[in-house]
């Protein structure tokens, strides 16, 4: 009778199995107990002073995604320290804009390469709205896209996604599509096409960053993944001098760029965060986790 048993717990063993090993995998796991949550910190690769507080998050060990700017000169300093630092998924942060006063960037197959995407001095168009009224030719934007990629790819990082800086890539229906073959090229995710529940820490205030970031996460959605954009940097005499051309609010005295980024660095630093990390209330995935799941095939443009 033992025997009997223990065979019909064997076959009953084998079905479960074999139902699993079948089962389609889904985006994210259902009536999960913990939400996920995904951060994405931009601008990676701007400057010193980004690339020093994600140095600082990524000693923390916990999972997050970075968008780079590989049209920046720094970046090269931010594949150094992303290279020690596995558990951050790596993404392109696809540059058509250089929106700060006084410190400017181009694309990077120069002036020459894509000249409708320049202004008289071979910068980016300071902004997204500068850009569209432009004369800009979709041909260049998809090879100077493409390039960025490109760069990233020879960077020796695994590169997953890809998404918009200031959006500007993914801002009209015919610059979706260049940037949606671009990913295709490459075999690459793009943020915000996997169903993620979109919130941004930019606009807030300073002073009510962190207590709006923990009331966002304790109120997290539990049937799809809650994506999180950030933007860190450590106060530094560069970041004080920062200035952005297209966001008045971020240039107020004593509440300019500097203090959001830096509060916002402060918020991932937080206690509060890792306690809910380590407690298990939230779950952190990466874009990384997300191609690993469903790959290109799982993506879908975004309702507008």
């Amino acid at each position: 009778m033992n025997q009997l048993k223990r065979s019909l717990a064997a076959c009953a063993a084998l079905v479960v199995l074999a139902g699993c090993a079948s089962a389609p995998r889904p985006l994210v796991a259902q009536a999960s107990p913990a939400p996920e949550v995904l951060l994405r910190l931009d601008d990676v690769g701007m400057n010193h002073s980004v690339n020093m507080a994600i140095e600082e998050v990524a000693a923390t060990k916990m999972p997050f995604s970075v968008s780079v700017l590989f049209a920046c000169p720094w970046y090269q300093e931010a594949v150094e320290i992303l290279k020690k630092n596995p558990q951050v998924a790596v993404g392109v942060h696809l540059a058509l804009n250089s929106e700060w006063r006084n410190y400017r960037w181009g694309p990077v197959l120069g002036k020459g390469g894509v000249p409708s995407l320049v202004d008289s001095v071979g910068y980016f168009q300071s902004s997204g709205e500068g850009f569209l009224a432009s004369h800009y030719d979709l041909g260049e934007v998809e090879r100077e896209l493409s390039a960025q990629v490109e760069r990233a790819l020879a960077s020796g990082l695994k590169i997953s996604y890809v998404d918009a800086h200031m959006g500007t890539a993914l801002a009209t229906p015919q610059l979706r599509e260049v940037t949606e073959r671009v990913a295709k090229k490459y075999g690459l995710g793009i943020s915000t096409y996997f169903g993620e529940d979109y919130f941004t820490l930019w606009g807030e205030p300073v002073a009510a960053k962190k207590s709006v970031f923990l009331n966002h996460l304790a109120n997290a959605k539990r049937d799809t993944v809650n994506l999180i954009e950030v933007h860190v940097a450590e106060r530094t005499p560069e970041m004080e001098v920062i200035y952005d051309m297209n966001a008045p609010a971020q240039n107020a005295p004593g509440a300019g760029v500097v203090a959001h980024r830096k509060a916002e660095l402060e918020t991932m630093l937080s206690p509060e965060l890792a306690e809910l990390i380590r407690t298990g209330k939230i779950r952190l995935v990466t874009y990384r986790t997300m191609m690993e799941r469903v790959g290109t095939a799982g993506m879908k443009r975004p309702a507008r």
